[in-house]
């Protein structure tokens, strides 16, 4: 008959009590489940305010969630929240009694008087529900990890892929008043002023950024061309001139090239040297003497490159927050965009919804960081079959539904010569030898405008057309006339005020071959 006695006249003893105490209770906030339910059955204002916030899951007791699904169908149906509505519509459904019965309802609207600091009581909650499903993940990965059988891989993508969902799903921004954004406004012009006009990331090509006031914090840029028409190279060419010469801070993110060919490159453009040179390793002693003093630059250069293939957009996610909480990036690259993958559940679906996710998160990265982001892009064969002009336009974007109507702005490269084109197709007919068209055909900001660059093909890089005054023009006029490198092209124009004035005597010519 002991065994029948109660609890109460029992006495605990001290053991217990710790065991209890060293016990774990999931993460739970119930007494804010109450208020905040209570609150929504007495005032619309508090169903206005966190409905977009919560979810059916978040809430930690099961009548709790049978609550908040009848007040959700309610609300989406248009019809009045309260008392009675809520009891009508949990017996459709069938769940008043596990509910708690028109009682529960009751003694839930009688906790509170007002909806006054739902938001924040909602917000706790969601907190709470987001330490459970790590919890849960953490576990399962857990299990998963000590069985032999599971491939280490397809376990990284699952717990990626979980975690990912848990960020999207419940991490949302609340609305901005007026008068907060204003003064943010008003705060950015100040900033802008102080910088000469030029209120984003400077390419380093003067009428891209004439026309875009530089890269734009928060924009996806696309830029896609056809294989050999030199994304890579321009992408580079921009990379090098915000790095070297204004000391940006710049990721790139490399899914085809290794990031020792990537840094090839640059040291191409760098020091003038043919990338042939380069890779083959046959190089004269002044040659590598100037492959010392050149790379000098580089080296200094803040600039970050990552080439996992394969990347997911997850794991892009997480590298570009490192890199921008660790060295402050202002610029983040990708080449190219084909190449990622969605990750984790999005795998094997169809390929177009999978683009669509990734151009998606893309632009929500910029969002985030407040960083522009250039994202490279293949072109369709459209281009190579059309008749008459191949130009790119916006339709030749592969699967281009989501990346044309994501990106703030989608640019072309365009090389007349690559289809043996000779002439520009304007009244002047001028050559296309060495020239590539930059086409702005989307700018959600500004105009549009196709603006011709110079493209170096031995050293794989873009440059401003008609600009001698670039390091690098001086250098290849430099190696292009070993025997006679005092020409008026060649003089140092910047400090020397003779040369700087034979350069503008209207008696030379263009030619380097006019002696000094």
């Amino acid at each position: 008959m002991e065994n029948t006695k109660p609890f109460v006249g029992r006495k605990i003893d001290k053991s217990t009590i710790i065991n209890l105490e060293r016990g774990k209770i999931p993460p739970q906030a119930v007494d804010l489940e109450e208020v905040v339910l209570g609150a929504m059955m007495i005032d619309k204002k508090g169903v206005d305010e966190v409905i977009d916030i919560l979810h059916p899951d978040v809430f930690y007791k099961d009548a709790h969630r049978f609550i908040y699904e009848a007040i959700f169908i309610l609300f989406e149906e248009s019809q009045p929240v309260d008392l009675l509505t809520v009891s009508s519509q949990l017996k459709k459904t069938g769940k008043l009694e596990a509910s708690g019965g028109d009682f529960y309802l009751i003694k839930l609207t009688q906790k509170v008087a007002s909806s006054a600091h739902i938001e924040f009581h909602a917000r706790i909650i969601l907190q709470k529900y987001i330490q459970r499903s790590l919890i849960k993940i953490s576990g399962e990965i857990i299990e998963e990890a000590y069985d032999e059988s599971t491939d280490v891989f397809s376990l990284l993508d699952a717990a990626e892929s979980k975690l990912y969902d848990v960020t999207q799903g419940n991490l949302k921004r609340s609305a901005e008043t007026a008068q907060d954004l204003v003064i943010q406004a008003k705060k950015r012009i100040e900033e802008i002023a102080g910088k000469e006009g030029m209120s984003g990331v400077p390419s380093g090509f003067d009428k891209v950024d004439k026309l875009t006031s530089g890269w734009q914090p928060s924009d996806l840029i696309i830029v896609a061309a056809r294989p050999g028409m030199g994304k890579t190279a321009l992408t580079l060419s921009m990379a090098r001139n915000m790095a070297v010469n204004s000391n940006i801070p710049v990721a790139f993110f490399s899914l085809e090239m290794s990031s020792v060919q990537l840094i090839t490159r640059l040291i191409s453009s760098e020091t003038g040297l043919s990338s042939e040179k380069l890779r083959t390793g046959k190089l004269e002693k002044h040659e590598w003497e100037q492959l010392n003093v050149k790379v000098k630059s580089l080296e200094k250069a803040p600039l970050f490159i990552d080439d996992t293939p394969s990347l997911s957009i997850f794991d892009l996610r997480a590298k570009a927050r490192r890199l921008a909480s660790q060295h402050g990036i202002k610029m983040i690259m990708i080449d190219y965009l084909q190449l990622m993958t969605a990750g984790g559940s999005q795998k094997g679906g169809n390929r177009e919804q999978e683009i669509s996710t990734i151009s998606r998160n893309l632009k929500a990265l910029a969002k985030e960081l407040a960083v522009p982001v250039i994202a490279l892009s293949q072109l369709s064969r459209a281009v190579e079959t059309r008749g008459g002009s191949k130009r790119p336009i916006l339709s030749d974007l592969r699967e281009s539904g989501a990346i044309e109507q994501d990106a703030d702005i989608v640019s072309f490269i365009y090389r007349p010569e690559y289809y043996k084109i000779d002439e520009w197709d304007d009244e002047e007919h001028t050559p296309t030898q060495g020239q590539a068209e930059f086409i702005v055909a989307k700018h959600r900001n500004g105009g549009l405008e196709n603006i011709r660059l110079k493209f170096i093909g031995n050293q794989g890089k873009f440059d401003n057309l008609d600009d001698f005054d670039s390091p690098f023009e001086f250098q290849s006029k430099m190696n292009a006339n070993e025997e006679n490198p005092f020409t008026t092209k060649n003089l140092p124009s910047a400090d020397d005020a003779f040369g700087s004035s034979m350069n503008n005597s209207p008696d030379l010519e263009e030619d380097n071959d006019v002696p000094f």
